[in-house]
Protein backbone atom coordinates (compact mmCIF):
# COMPACT_ATOMS: atom_id res chain seq x y z
CA UNK A 1 0.00 0.00 0.00
CA UNK A 2 1.30 3.18 -0.96
CA UNK A 3 2.05 5.73 1.62
CA UNK A 4 -0.17 8.46 -0.12
CA UNK A 5 -2.93 5.72 0.64
CA UNK A 6 -2.27 4.53 3.60
CA UNK A 7 -2.50 8.08 4.95
CA UNK A 8 -5.50 8.96 2.71
CA UNK A 9 -7.26 5.81 4.31
CA UNK A 10 -6.41 6.88 7.87
CA UNK A 11 -7.22 10.37 7.26
CA UNK A 12 -11.05 9.33 6.36
CA UNK A 13 -11.46 6.91 9.24
CA UNK A 14 -10.76 9.79 11.32
CA UNK A 15 -12.80 12.52 9.28
CA UNK A 16 -15.49 9.84 9.99
CA UNK A 17 -15.04 9.13 13.39
CA UNK A 18 -14.99 13.25 14.23
CA UNK A 19 -18.18 13.31 12.46
CA UNK A 20 -19.84 10.49 13.80
CA UNK A 21 -18.98 12.02 17.21
CA UNK A 22 -20.63 15.55 16.12
CA UNK A 23 -23.29 13.51 14.59
CA UNK A 24 -23.84 11.79 18.35
CA UNK A 25 -23.23 14.87 20.36
CA UNK A 26 -25.83 16.32 18.21
CA UNK A 27 -28.22 14.27 18.71
CA UNK A 28 -27.62 14.10 22.30
CA UNK A 29 -27.93 18.13 22.27
CA UNK A 30 -31.49 17.75 19.87
CA UNK A 31 -32.82 14.67 22.60
CA UNK A 32 -32.02 17.98 25.50
CA UNK A 33 -33.71 20.34 24.20
CA UNK A 34 -36.52 17.88 23.86
CA UNK A 35 -36.56 16.97 26.94
CA UNK A 36 -36.25 20.61 28.62
CA UNK A 37 -39.04 21.62 25.63
CA UNK A 38 -41.07 18.54 27.05
CA UNK A 39 -40.33 19.38 30.62
CA UNK A 40 -41.85 23.23 29.72
CA UNK A 41 -44.70 22.18 27.87
CA UNK A 42 -45.65 19.69 30.97
CA UNK A 43 -45.54 22.46 33.52
CA UNK A 44 -48.73 23.55 35.20
CA UNK A 45 -49.32 27.35 35.55
CA UNK A 46 -49.00 26.96 38.84
CA UNK A 47 -45.51 25.86 38.41
CA UNK A 48 -45.31 28.52 36.12
CA UNK A 49 -46.25 31.20 38.57
CA UNK A 50 -43.77 30.43 41.22
CA UNK A 51 -46.33 27.47 43.27
CA UNK A 52 -44.57 24.07 44.31
CA UNK A 53 -44.91 21.66 41.84
CA UNK A 54 -47.49 18.94 42.68
CA UNK A 55 -50.06 21.55 44.54
CA UNK A 56 -53.37 22.28 43.84
CA UNK A 57 -53.78 26.00 43.98
CA UNK A 58 -57.27 27.29 44.11
CA UNK A 59 -59.58 30.65 43.39
CA UNK A 60 -62.90 30.22 44.86
CA UNK A 61 -64.89 32.82 42.53
CA UNK A 62 -68.14 34.13 43.56
CA UNK A 63 -70.07 34.87 39.98
CA UNK A 64 -73.29 37.17 39.39
CA UNK A 65 -72.36 39.67 41.51
CA UNK A 66 -74.46 43.32 41.06
CA UNK A 67 -77.58 40.96 39.51
CA UNK A 68 -79.23 41.79 43.02
CA UNK A 69 -78.48 43.28 46.97
CA UNK A 70 -78.41 39.40 48.12
CA UNK A 71 -75.78 38.71 45.69
CA UNK A 72 -73.68 42.01 46.77
CA UNK A 73 -74.37 41.20 50.35
CA UNK A 74 -72.93 37.70 50.13
CA UNK A 75 -69.84 38.37 48.32
CA UNK A 76 -69.10 41.35 50.71
CA UNK A 77 -69.53 39.01 53.65
CA UNK A 78 -67.52 36.27 51.70
CA UNK A 79 -64.16 38.77 50.90
CA UNK A 80 -64.61 40.35 53.87
CA UNK A 81 -64.18 37.23 56.26
CA UNK A 82 -61.43 35.80 53.63
CA UNK A 83 -63.18 33.12 52.88
CA UNK A 84 -63.19 33.25 49.04
CA UNK A 85 -60.22 34.78 46.84
CA UNK A 86 -62.02 36.75 43.97
CA UNK A 87 -65.70 37.80 42.42
CA UNK A 88 -66.84 39.78 39.11
CA UNK A 89 -69.78 42.00 38.39
CA UNK A 90 -72.39 41.93 36.09
CA UNK A 91 -72.50 45.84 35.27
CA UNK A 92 -75.59 46.13 33.10
CA UNK A 93 -77.37 44.64 36.68
CA UNK A 94 -78.80 46.92 38.82
CA UNK A 95 -77.16 46.54 41.96
CA UNK A 96 -73.97 46.76 39.45
CA UNK A 97 -72.41 50.19 40.56
CA UNK A 98 -73.68 49.60 44.08
CA UNK A 99 -70.94 46.89 44.20
CA UNK A 100 -68.37 49.09 42.31
CA UNK A 101 -68.14 51.19 44.84
CA UNK A 102 -66.95 49.11 47.43
CA UNK A 103 -64.94 47.72 44.90
CA UNK A 104 -63.14 50.79 45.36
CA UNK A 105 -63.28 51.38 49.10
CA UNK A 106 -61.00 47.66 49.25
CA UNK A 107 -58.77 48.01 46.81
CA UNK A 108 -56.94 45.29 47.72
CA UNK A 109 -59.44 42.57 46.99
CA UNK A 110 -59.78 40.97 43.52
CA UNK A 111 -62.98 42.28 41.56
CA UNK A 112 -63.60 41.27 37.75
CA UNK A 113 -66.44 41.76 35.60
CA UNK A 114 -68.69 38.85 34.54
CA UNK A 115 -69.15 39.93 30.67
CA UNK A 116 -73.37 39.62 30.53
CA UNK A 117 -74.40 39.09 26.96
CA UNK A 118 -77.77 37.30 28.46
CA UNK A 119 -80.46 38.07 30.50
CA UNK A 120 -81.62 34.45 31.71
CA UNK A 121 -84.27 35.41 34.34
CA UNK A 122 -87.69 35.29 33.62
CA UNK A 123 -89.22 38.37 35.60
CA UNK A 124 -85.23 39.88 36.87
CA UNK A 125 -83.94 41.28 33.70
CA UNK A 126 -81.80 43.66 31.76
CA UNK A 127 -80.40 45.57 28.76
CA UNK A 128 -76.77 46.23 27.05
CA UNK A 129 -74.87 49.84 28.34
CA UNK A 130 -74.61 49.91 24.76
CA UNK A 131 -77.25 51.83 23.44
CA UNK A 132 -79.53 49.69 22.01
CA UNK A 133 -79.80 50.43 18.19
CA UNK A 134 -75.98 49.73 18.18
CA UNK A 135 -76.00 46.49 19.50
CA UNK A 136 -79.92 45.01 18.09
CA UNK A 137 -78.44 42.02 17.51
CA UNK A 138 -77.83 41.38 21.52
CA UNK A 139 -81.43 42.28 22.28
CA UNK A 140 -84.79 40.26 21.82
CA UNK A 141 -88.33 42.11 20.96
CA UNK A 142 -88.26 43.22 24.76
CA UNK A 143 -84.70 45.17 24.41
CA UNK A 144 -83.37 42.57 27.04
CA UNK A 145 -80.46 40.95 26.05
CA UNK A 146 -81.58 37.18 25.27
CA UNK A 147 -82.34 34.29 27.54
CA UNK A 148 -79.86 31.98 25.95
CA UNK A 149 -76.52 31.59 24.63
CA UNK A 150 -77.80 29.97 21.19
CA UNK A 151 -79.93 32.65 21.04
CA UNK A 152 -77.32 35.21 21.39
CA UNK A 153 -74.83 33.56 18.97
CA UNK A 154 -78.10 33.11 16.29
CA UNK A 155 -78.68 37.54 16.61
CA UNK A 156 -75.73 39.35 17.29
CA UNK A 157 -72.45 39.94 15.23
CA UNK A 158 -68.99 39.65 16.87
CA UNK A 159 -68.96 43.35 16.30
CA UNK A 160 -71.96 44.19 18.56
CA UNK A 161 -70.03 41.89 20.98
CA UNK A 162 -67.11 43.84 21.24
CA UNK A 163 -69.04 46.67 21.44
CA UNK A 164 -70.91 45.98 24.09
CA UNK A 165 -67.45 44.18 25.76
CA UNK A 166 -65.71 47.22 25.88
CA UNK A 167 -68.96 49.11 26.68
CA UNK A 168 -68.74 47.07 30.16
CA UNK A 169 -65.12 47.63 30.77
CA UNK A 170 -65.45 51.16 30.41
CA UNK A 171 -68.53 51.56 32.61
CA UNK A 172 -66.50 50.16 35.04
CA UNK A 173 -63.53 52.30 34.91
CA UNK A 174 -65.98 55.32 34.64
CA UNK A 175 -67.27 54.39 37.64
CA UNK A 176 -63.83 54.25 39.73
CA UNK A 177 -62.68 50.95 39.35
CA UNK A 178 -60.33 49.26 36.63
CA UNK A 179 -61.09 45.30 36.54
CA UNK A 180 -59.19 42.94 38.04
CA UNK A 181 -59.81 40.12 35.32
CA UNK A 182 -62.72 39.61 33.09
CA UNK A 183 -64.33 36.41 32.87
CA UNK A 184 -67.99 35.53 30.62
CA UNK A 185 -71.37 34.62 32.25
CA UNK A 186 -72.88 31.53 30.91
CA UNK A 187 -69.79 30.77 28.91
CA UNK A 188 -71.10 33.41 26.41
CA UNK A 189 -68.05 34.25 24.97
CA UNK A 190 -66.77 31.06 24.20
CA UNK A 191 -69.75 29.88 22.37
CA UNK A 192 -68.42 31.14 18.72
CA UNK A 193 -64.94 31.20 17.49
CA UNK A 194 -65.24 34.81 16.51
CA UNK A 195 -66.31 35.47 20.26
CA UNK A 196 -63.28 33.87 21.62
CA UNK A 197 -61.13 36.37 19.18
CA UNK A 198 -62.75 39.46 20.53
CA UNK A 199 -62.51 38.16 24.53
CA UNK A 200 -59.17 37.06 24.58
CA UNK A 201 -57.95 40.36 21.88
CA UNK A 202 -59.44 42.96 24.44
CA UNK A 203 -58.28 41.24 27.13
CA UNK A 204 -54.70 41.41 26.09
CA UNK A 205 -55.40 45.20 25.02
CA UNK A 206 -56.60 46.01 27.86
CA UNK A 207 -53.90 44.10 30.11
CA UNK A 208 -56.63 43.06 31.94
CA UNK A 209 -56.20 38.60 32.52
CA UNK A 210 -59.81 36.94 31.15
CA UNK A 211 -60.40 32.98 32.40
CA UNK A 212 -58.63 31.76 29.83
CA UNK A 213 -57.83 27.76 30.42
CA UNK A 214 -54.74 26.11 28.69
CA UNK A 215 -56.03 23.66 26.47
CA UNK A 216 -52.76 22.55 25.38
CA UNK A 217 -53.11 18.97 27.75
CA UNK A 218 -55.42 16.78 25.27
CA UNK A 219 -57.25 15.58 28.20
CA UNK A 220 -58.78 19.20 28.56
CA UNK A 221 -59.57 20.05 25.27
CA UNK A 222 -61.75 16.88 24.74
CA UNK A 223 -63.45 17.46 28.33
CA UNK A 224 -64.74 21.21 27.54
CA UNK A 225 -65.51 19.97 23.44
CA UNK A 226 -67.58 17.33 25.08
CA UNK A 227 -69.51 20.35 27.08
CA UNK A 228 -70.37 21.72 23.90
CA UNK A 229 -67.66 24.30 23.59
CA UNK A 230 -67.01 24.78 19.77
CA UNK A 231 -63.22 24.78 20.60
CA UNK A 232 -61.88 23.91 17.19
CA UNK A 233 -58.59 24.64 15.62
CA UNK A 234 -58.50 28.27 15.52
CA UNK A 235 -59.81 28.88 18.62
CA UNK A 236 -57.04 26.14 19.92
CA UNK A 237 -54.37 28.13 17.79
CA UNK A 238 -55.87 31.43 19.37
CA UNK A 239 -55.38 30.04 23.02
CA UNK A 240 -52.00 29.00 22.51
CA UNK A 241 -51.23 32.52 21.29
CA UNK A 242 -52.72 34.30 24.62
CA UNK A 243 -50.26 36.47 25.70
CA UNK A 244 -51.69 36.71 29.46
CA UNK A 245 -51.86 34.11 31.89
CA UNK A 246 -54.17 30.92 31.68
CA UNK A 247 -55.86 28.26 34.00
CA UNK A 248 -55.00 25.03 33.92
CA UNK A 249 -58.59 24.18 34.81
CA UNK A 250 -61.97 25.54 35.42
CA UNK A 251 -65.13 24.23 37.25
CA UNK A 252 -68.37 25.13 39.09
CA UNK A 253 -69.60 24.41 42.04
CA UNK A 254 -71.47 21.05 42.33
CA UNK A 255 -75.65 20.97 42.98
CA UNK A 256 -76.77 19.18 45.57
CA UNK A 257 -80.44 17.68 47.37
CA UNK A 258 -79.21 18.46 50.80
CA UNK A 259 -76.29 21.27 52.36
CA UNK A 260 -74.32 18.03 54.08
CA UNK A 261 -74.49 16.42 50.46
CA UNK A 262 -73.23 20.28 49.25
CA UNK A 263 -70.36 19.87 50.76
CA UNK A 264 -69.43 16.74 50.22
CA UNK A 265 -69.82 16.92 46.15
CA UNK A 266 -67.27 20.05 46.63
CA UNK A 267 -64.66 17.74 48.28
CA UNK A 268 -65.03 15.37 45.68
CA UNK A 269 -64.41 17.94 43.00
CA UNK A 270 -61.73 19.43 44.41
CA UNK A 271 -59.81 15.17 45.02
CA UNK A 272 -60.42 15.17 41.14
CA UNK A 273 -58.51 18.00 40.59
CA UNK A 274 -54.76 17.76 39.09
CA UNK A 275 -52.39 19.55 40.51
CA UNK A 276 -52.37 22.75 38.93
CA UNK A 277 -54.00 26.43 38.96
CA UNK A 278 -57.99 26.34 39.00
CA UNK A 279 -60.49 28.64 39.56
CA UNK A 280 -64.25 26.89 41.05
CA UNK A 281 -67.23 29.32 40.42
CA UNK A 282 -70.30 29.21 42.62
CA UNK A 283 -73.20 31.79 42.85
CA UNK A 284 -73.64 33.07 46.63
CA UNK A 285 -76.89 35.22 48.12
CA UNK A 286 -78.32 35.63 50.90
CA UNK A 287 -81.76 34.24 51.64
CA UNK A 288 -84.93 36.84 50.73
CA UNK A 289 -88.16 36.66 49.29
CA UNK A 290 -86.80 38.59 46.62
CA UNK A 291 -84.23 35.86 45.70
CA UNK A 292 -86.95 33.04 45.69
CA UNK A 293 -88.56 35.14 43.23
CA UNK A 294 -85.70 35.50 40.57
CA UNK A 295 -84.34 32.14 40.54
CA UNK A 296 -85.18 28.64 41.43
CA UNK A 297 -81.73 27.94 42.22
CA UNK A 298 -82.20 29.92 45.23
CA UNK A 299 -81.38 27.28 48.07
CA UNK A 300 -77.70 26.03 46.06
CA UNK A 301 -76.79 30.06 46.05
CA UNK A 302 -77.79 29.76 49.71
CA UNK A 303 -75.70 27.09 50.28
CA UNK A 304 -72.73 28.45 48.33
CA UNK A 305 -72.75 31.92 50.43
CA UNK A 306 -72.51 30.02 53.70
CA UNK A 307 -70.40 26.57 53.00
CA UNK A 308 -66.47 28.19 52.09
CA UNK A 309 -66.74 29.45 56.15
CA UNK A 310 -68.01 25.89 57.58
CA UNK A 311 -65.35 24.25 59.35
CA UNK A 312 -65.72 20.99 57.54
CA UNK A 313 -64.60 22.97 54.58
CA UNK A 314 -61.81 25.00 55.86
CA UNK A 315 -60.64 21.76 57.92
CA UNK A 316 -60.38 20.12 54.31
CA UNK A 317 -58.55 22.48 52.82
CA UNK A 318 -55.82 22.68 55.53
CA UNK A 319 -55.44 18.88 55.24
CA UNK A 320 -55.18 18.54 51.23
CA UNK A 321 -52.71 21.30 51.48
CA UNK A 322 -54.75 23.51 49.30
CA UNK A 323 -53.24 27.21 48.22
CA UNK A 324 -55.12 29.81 47.60
CA UNK A 325 -54.87 32.63 45.20
CA UNK A 326 -56.56 35.53 43.26
CA UNK A 327 -55.98 37.51 39.87
CA UNK A 328 -54.02 40.13 41.99
CA UNK A 329 -51.79 37.70 42.18
CA UNK A 330 -51.24 35.91 39.58
CA UNK A 331 -50.71 39.08 37.67
CA UNK A 332 -48.34 40.10 40.03
CA UNK A 333 -46.17 36.60 39.91
CA UNK A 334 -46.84 36.78 35.80
CA UNK A 335 -44.90 40.02 35.08
CA UNK A 336 -42.28 39.03 37.88
CA UNK A 337 -41.69 36.18 35.83
CA UNK A 338 -41.16 38.21 32.75
CA UNK A 339 -38.49 40.53 34.16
Amino acid sequence: MSTTLYKSLVFGMLSASVLWGCKEQKDKNVAMAQSNEANVETMTWAEKLGWPKGKKVLILHADDIGMCPEANIAAKNQLDDGDIQSAAVMVPCPNAKEFIAWAIENPKTDIGLHLTLTSEWKTHRWGTVTAKEEVSGLLDETDHMWHKVIQVVQHASAEEVEKEVRAQIEQSISWGHRPDHIDTHMGTLYADPSYVEVFLRVAQEYQIPANVIDISNPEVLAGFRKEGYPLDDSVVKMIEEYQLPKLDFFSSAPNAKTYEEKIDNFKKLVNSLNPGLTEIIFHPSVQTENLKGITNSWQQRVWESEMFADPQLINFFEKEGIIFTNWLEIMERFKTSKK
